[in-house]
């Protein structure tokens, strides 16, 4: 660094600089020259006492005018080289994997250490994430360039680097087209083919398609890709099981060179639970990889789903829009019912929704009772007024209407909407809205009010109201069809409307939990995600607590058992036990809510990934294609000797020197405060030694 400009400035007038001096001046002169005791001075100590203090005090003054240093800096940035190691696992299936393991990695970071001398080295890993570590254990079960492109995009913006040296077998899983990746890097990219070109006799599964999520005694739907090169002629039979017990079965018989094929299954979901299947292609005798041939998913078989019942006076447009809505999600089983025609209970429904029906009426009032019995959660879409409309209070006069638009309430709480929906919601069209005097109930929250014209009003359009553990929400209007036309309209999809039918539903659908401590985990996990597991404890009031210690077992397929103690985070707890293998785990948590012990068991599956064995063939031309767009080269892991060359006498990598302002306080210099404290520290010293006070 080299400093071209040193400047003081201030943020007032440089005529006050006197001022302060003088005021120095007068402070020193009132001590030392019109006290008698200090005439016992000899002269040079009595004027070193004066200038001492006059400089004090003339600086402090100084500093009233917040004085400022500017200086014009030069910096020298040394090149920086990045080197990218690819950790993926499947660079050890190939031919050369202990070349790789050893004598590769190890000549790579000699390469980054002699660069190291010239310019400023930094060596990442990358897998399915990209970490600053030059520690290769090629245990990553994906391959993820866009991780790498975005991490370096991020530290890297306008900064001098040389070059990105790439080292890997092309082969990506997750993640962008590398190509595209690096479009956004704006230096070469020099990269190191690894791994074996060789076209394998190999037959696999290459991709399994599945739902996550399936309803106990349904079928469910899986696609399996099934793929083979250089066996033509040949056939296996690809196997679906569980537990060990066959589920389907399909003869393939490769009929190509290259040859790929989509086999279907439909099975059943016939347990709960979270179910893990495998799907297995029986090797062929030529085969020379068998490592792909098999992969294993995990269907989560739920027994029941969320029973929604529409009841509406008279059929009516908003009944098939919401009902459609609903059906998006495969938790929902949506019926339908005109109110002159149900006749049964409201208790197997989690939700029911009245559509334009008087619950003033003797069919309403029914159904109404039957809700507050069973404290069934209801949502009410009525354009009637009265005042058994929950959470408000409607006087209508005369049956007459406004044609209202809806505002978004934006301190509403209770659930949270995107910020496209907050900012579209006043796009949808008016729908029709009672006129009259609205009185709304203190247990009330407002998601929307009502726009007449251009006037804002305090008026609800759509709220939802609690009643004990019985939820309710209203909608004050009829014409929530129009809502879907115009979503479609303008985005050639519903999304937005089905995304506020969604936060409805599950908003008033999910029951409350009152138990005193409650566990939350995924279900599923990857096995390169970390296991983490949330809880809360509760007091007898339901106020969350966190004096007690909550602890855990976790319980593998072997049954060995694992102890944990969950951390405090400000009003619950949270564990993170870290990467954990393939396989089913079990759990017991036990705490103390104050008043008795406390117990929750449960369940969660760590899914192996197998996208690393599918293909074992290295892909070089994208590498190629990767070094030619960024002008860089293409070199082989025996070339790293003229590689280290090339970059080392490359005379485009070089440091670079800008300047920049650089504004500091003047009071912020600790040099100066020492230098003051210093005079003023052998000021009283000497004034001591003297017998002045």
């Amino acid at each position: 660094m080299r400093i071209l400009l040193f400047e003081i400035i201030t943020q007032y007038s440089l005529w006050f600089v006197p001022l302060c001096l003088a005021t120095g001046v007068l402070f020193a002169y009132v001590l030392y020259r019109t006290s008698p005791k200090n005439d016992e001075l000899v002269k040079p100590v009595k004027w070193f006492l004066f200038s001492s203090r006059t400089l004090l005090i003339a600086t402090l003054a100084f500093f009233l005018l917040n004085p400022l240093i500017k200086k014009m800096v030069n910096e020298k940035e040394k090149p920086i080289i990045l080197i990218a190691q690819d950790n993926s696992s499947s660079l050890l299936n190939a031919k050369d994997s202990a070349f790789i393991k050893n004598e590769f990695v190890k000549a790579l970071k000699t390469v980054a250490n002699d660069l190291s001398e010239k310019y400023d080295v930094k060596f990442y890993r990358f897998d399915s994430k990209t970490e600053l570590n030059d520690t290769i254990n090629f245990k990553g079960k994906e391959t993820d360039y866009s991780s790498l492109f975005n991490e370096i995009e991020n530290n890297y913006t306008n900064r001098n680097v040389g070059a990105l040296i790439l080292a890997s077998d092309g082969l990506y899983n997750k993640g962008s087209n590398p190509v595209y990746g690096a479009e956004k890097l704006k230096f070469p990219v020099y990269t190191i083919a690894l791994g074996d070109t060789t076209t394998l006799k190999d037959a696999l599964v290459k991709k399994v398609d599945h739902n996550d999520v399936a309803y106990l005694g349904n079928k469910f739907p899986v696609e399996i890709t099934v793929d083979a090169r250089k066996l033509q002629g040949k056939e296996s039979v690809l196997t679906v099981s569980k537990q060990g017990k066959k589920v389907g079965e399909q003869r393939v018989v490769f009929n190509t060179t290259d040859f790929t094929k989509t086999i279907s299954f439909l099975l059943d979901a016939d347990k709960p639970g979270v179910q893990k299947f495998l799907v297995s292609l029986a090797p062929v005798a030529e085969e020379q990889n068998k490592l792909n041939n098999s992969q294993p998913f995990v269907i989560e078989v739920i027994d029941n789903r969320e029973k929604i019942a529409i009841i509406s006076g008279a059929p009516h447009p908003d009944v098939a829009a919401i009902k459609e809505s609903i059906e998006e999600n495969q938790n929902y089983e949506v019926e339908t019912f005109l109110a002159a025609e149900f006749n049964s209970s409201v208790k197997p429904y989690s939700l029911v929704i009245l559509n334009q029906l008087q619950i003033n009426s003797a069919a309403g009032t029914k159904i109404m009772n039957d809700l507050t019995a069973n404290n069934t959660s209801y949502f009410l879409v009525s354009a009637y007024g009265g005042d058994k409309i929950p959470g408000v209070n409607v006087q209508a006069m005369n049956m007459k209407y406004n044609d209202a638009e809806a505002i978004v309430n934006k301190s509403f709480s209770l659930f949270t909407v995107s910020d496209e929906f907050k900012k579209y919601a006043k796009e949808f069209p008016a729908v029709k809205s009672i006129l009259g005097n609205y009185s709304i109930a203190n247990s009330a929250t407002i998601f929307m009010t009502q726009r007449i014209g251009v006037v804002e009003t305090e008026n609800p359009l759509l709220l939802f109201n609690t009643n004990g553990e019985q939820k309710s929400g209203v909608f004050l209007g009829d014409g929530l069809w129009r809502w879907k036309l115009r979503d479609f309209a303008d985005h050639e999809n519903h999304d937005l409307f089905n995304e506020l039918v969604s936060k409805i539903v599950q908003y008033l659908s999910v029951k409350a939990d009152k138990s005193f401590f409650r566990v939350k985990t995924r279900k599923v996990i990857n096995e390169n995600e970390e296991v983490e597991l949330e809880a809360e404890v509760y007091n007898n009031s339901y106020e969350l607590i966190t004096e007690p210690e909550v602890t855990i077992v976790i319980t593998n397929e072997s049954d060995k058992k694992f102890n944990y103690t969950f951390s405090k985070t400000g009003l619950g707890y949270r564990l993170n036990v870290g990467i954990l293998p393939p396989g089913e785990y079990s759990y017991k948590a036990t705490t103390n809510n104050g008043t008795k012990a406390q117990e929750q068991r449960g369940f969660f599956t760590v899914k192996e990934i197998v996208a690393e064995k599918i293909n074992a063939v290295a892909d070089h031309k994208l590498l190629q294609q990767l070094s030619t767009k960024s002008n860089g080269k293409f070199f082989y892991a025996n070339q790293l000797t003229q590689l280290k060359d090339l970059l080392a006498n490359n005379e485009n990598i070089k440091t670079i020197t800008y300047s920049h302002k650089d504004v500091k306080d003047l009071i912020d210099i600790k040099t100066i405060f020492f230098i003051l404290l210093a005079l003023l520290s052998l000021e009283w010293f000497i004034r001591k030694r003297n017998g002045l006070y």
